[in-house]
């Protein structure tokens, strides 16, 4: 790669070729994680995703969107002190995501019914919690979809003591397509600059949602879904909506 390709129109250029090659190769996953999300919703359960760092940009994309499934909860390690009362500071530890336990807090917290589908998102797929939240997913007998770089996942070791990572413990993996260390231009000398996986994340998430409401609609089954609270009525449109998860969902009261 050329000192000109690290520019604007060259992340543009570079990143616009990795989604093409997306839409164009990842159909058949994107139909099955579709229809985990199509087959929950029409069971009345709930998608429970979850991610960590940056990972996080593209569970908001999943969990109480405009345009997006009101079924949905945005898990964190912020729940350990929204839900779970522990002190603020805890979230300060820098090796917070390699402890033991946590997944497995974060997922009592947020009491999940058997229906309820899991999607976890991590680009390394690596770390100690989101290995940890898949496992008890899978020992809970839900069914799991990953969001993950598998070039990246291949390229490191194992980090939990089970010897797995998330890609191994998915009913479907979507590949975000980033390379090892997810930024996506070569610096001169060594290095690279501009991450990837959330562009591409947010991408694989959005086919996900609009193949599963196709699906939904096919089986005539009204898709519940969020109108943006800032146009007129949306807000009381979306209230309607959510009772049906009260309790449920954590936009709603118990």
């Amino acid at each position: 790669m050329t000192t000109e390709s690290v520019s604007a129109k060259g992340f543009a250029r570079e990143s616009l070729a990795v989604l093409d090659r997306i839409t164009e190769s990842a159909g058949d996953q994107v139909a099955r994680a579709a229809r985990l999300i199509a087959e929950c919703v029409r069971s009345d359960g709930v998608v429970q995703a979850f991610g960590t760092g940056h990972s996080q940009a593209v569970v908001l994309e999943l969990a109480g969107r405009a345009g997006g499934l009101v079924p949905t909860n945005r898990l964190s390690m912020a729940d350990l002190v929204l839900y779970g009362g522990d002190d603020p500071a805890v979230l300060a530890d820098p090796l917070l995501e390699r402890a033991s336990g946590v997944a497995a807090r974060i997922y009592d917290l947020a009491a999940p019914r058997p229906q309820d589908l899991f999607v976890v998102i991590s680009n390394s797929g690596v770390n100690n919690v989101i290995v940890e939240m898949a496992l008890r997913v899978k020992e809970q007998g839900h069914r799991l979809l990953a969001i993950t770089s598998l070039a990246h996942t291949r390229a490191v070791p194992a980090a939990h003591p089970s010897g797995k990572k998330l890609a191994d413990l998915a009913d479907v993996v979507l590949d975000n397509a980033a390379p090892r260390g997810d930024a996506l231009l070569d610096l001169p000398g060594g290095g690279s600059v501009c991450a990837l996986s959330t562009l591409s994340g947010v991408m694989l998430a959005q086919m996900t949602v609009a193949h599963a409401v196709s699906l939904l609609l096919e089986s005539g089954d009204r898709p519940p879904v969020y109108v943006s609270a800032n146009v007129p009525g949306g807000f009381e449109s979306n209230l309607e909506l959510e009772k049906r998860y009260a309790g449920r969902i954590r936009r709603t009261a118990s």
